[in-house]
């Protein structure tokens, strides 16, 4: 998030204006986290990608303590729409980072909305789903400077090793 003069002085703003109100925000909010967690990849705005991000996080936090915990079972029957998928909350999304502290989300920049807002766009997606990397791997280039200096570095250093 690039921070700007404005979002730096909140004047007593906690969140992001996203909807109409804080209604329109929460229920805006709940439908893109019921959304995440059925696809577990999803494409919407990087302001929404972005606020959407710390939900998602924490109701995976929540379903880690299990659904015999009263408090994760009320806040994932509240932040999830379809209530068909509490039961992939707590089983596979919750076993997929049983050993992870955090980091359960990724989020990845798209270009901008054809459109007339040309908003920026981005993809948000659990980590470990079954869909192909957004990006692909980068395999290690053995042409850049870099790699070129520590190649005769070795050379160097072998031919120095070996007794003339």
């Amino acid at each position: 998030m690039r921070l700007t003069l404005p979002a730096l002085i909140s004047h007593g703003r906690v969140a992001r204006r996203i909807g109409l109100g804080p209604q329109s925000r929460i229920n805006m909010l709940r439908n893109i986290l019921t959304g995440l967690v059925r696809h577990e990849r999803i494409e919407t705005t990087a302001a929404r990608a972005d606020e959407v991000r710390f939900y998602a996080e924490k109701l995976v936090d929540y379903a880690k303590q299990g659904d015999t915990d009263e408090k994760a079972m009320k806040m994932a029957t509240f932040w999830l729409t379809e209530k068909d998928l509490v039961p992939k909350l707590f089983k596979v999304l919750a076993a997929r980072f049983e050993t992870q502290s955090s980091g359960y989300t990724r989020t990845a920049r798209l270009p901008n909305r054809p459109n007339l807002d040309r908003a920026p766009m981005a993809v948000i997606e659990y980590r470990g789903n079954p869909f192909p990397p957004l990006q692909p791997v980068r395999r290690e280039n053995q042409l850049t400077l870099l790699n070129q200096l520590l190649k005769g570095y070795r050379q160097e250093t072998e031919a120095s090793a070996r007794p003339a």
